[in-house]
């Protein structure tokens, strides 16, 4: 192979791991990132925490090689995926599994430090993360199962600090999985004409003409819940400036997608990422100047 076909191939398997749109790490560190902070209370251990955001790295990659082989016969009739390399057919079916399966070995090596706990707990995070884009061909809203997907590095990063995963854990679960599902129905609200045609099943599908006001309520039950816990764990003052700021980047996403303009729709998915780094900033924050609320 020469060196021009060797960097073509390169290319083609960093676009199928989408490392050149790095949105979708983000999200999914985020949340991993509140949790390793709340399980360690503010001071994680170095080793570790590179494990995971290295871990992070690696499985959202092997997602999105998982996702284009399952949607491998539907994203050419989609315009934002048409040019995919599944779709152009410059990866083959083989090389696909062949590199998801790599990435997720490697992820798997990573985690071999860790106690027990935390190689049992990646057998469930594994299994969500594989099967997830084959639920858009039966759940009205496959999106939810994507929250339980991007939300198993909060159980783990207890796992791996605490060796246990307490209620609040679980909590803090189930309040990111309400965010997943709104910034997720932003996505999938550009793609909705497209998805309609080809029968593939979405949130911004199932709410119809409430998917905005639907979105916005999932934003709020996502604030109202890490809320609670911030009071649960008795935390202080940033915690609540952290939530407010990103209550106030959210407000203005509804701006962007109450008229459904497909751009304005993923530039507000987008400006998630600034949603999870603001409630990282006052969690913290929180636990480093412990200010009483």
């Amino acid at each position: 192979m020469n060196l021009d076909k060797l960097k073509d191939r390169f290319d083609a398997y960093e676009k199928l791991m989408r490392l050149d749109k790095p949105i979708g790490i983000l999200l999914l560190l985020w949340p991993t990132l509140w949790g390793i902070w709340i399980a360690s209370r503010g001071r994680p251990d170095l080793m570790v925490l590179w494990i995971f955001i290295l871990g992070t790295v690696l499985m959202r990659s092997a997602g999105c090689v998982i996702n284009d082989y399952a949607d491998r016969d539907f994203d050419d009739k989609v315009e934002r995926t048409q040019h995919r390399p599944m779709a152009t057919g410059r990866v083959s079916k083989r090389e696909a599994l062949l590199l998801a399966g790599g990435l997720a070995f490697s992820a798997g090596l990573l985690i071999l430090p860790l106690n027990p706990l935390v190689w049992w707990m990646s057998v469930p995070a594994l299994l969500l993360a594989g099967t997830y884009p084959f639920t858009k061909r039966f759940l009205p809203i496959p999106q939810a199962y994507l929250g339980l997907a991007f939300s198993f590095g909060i159980p783990m990063a207890f796992a791996a600090f605490q060796n246990t995963v307490p209620a609040y854990a679980w909590y803090l679960v189930v309040a990111n999985l309400f965010w997943v599902v709104a910034y997720d129905t932003e996505y999938a609200m550009v793609d909705k004409p497209d998805d309609l045609k080809i029968g593939i099943k979405t949130s911004a599908i199932t709410f119809g003409r409430f998917d905005a006001e639907a979105v916005m309520i999932c934003h709020g039950l996502f604030l109202l819940g890490m809320g609670l816990i911030g009071w649960l764990l008795h935390r202080g003052v940033f915690w609540y400036v952290g939530l407010t700021a990103a209550a106030v980047l959210i407000a203005l996403q509804y701006r962007m997608i109450r008229g459904r303009d497909r751009a304005k729709c993923f530039q507000a998915f987008l400006d998630n990422n600034w949603v999870g780094a603001a409630t990282f900033a006052g969690i913290a924050m929180d636990y480093w100047l412990a200010i009483p609320f």
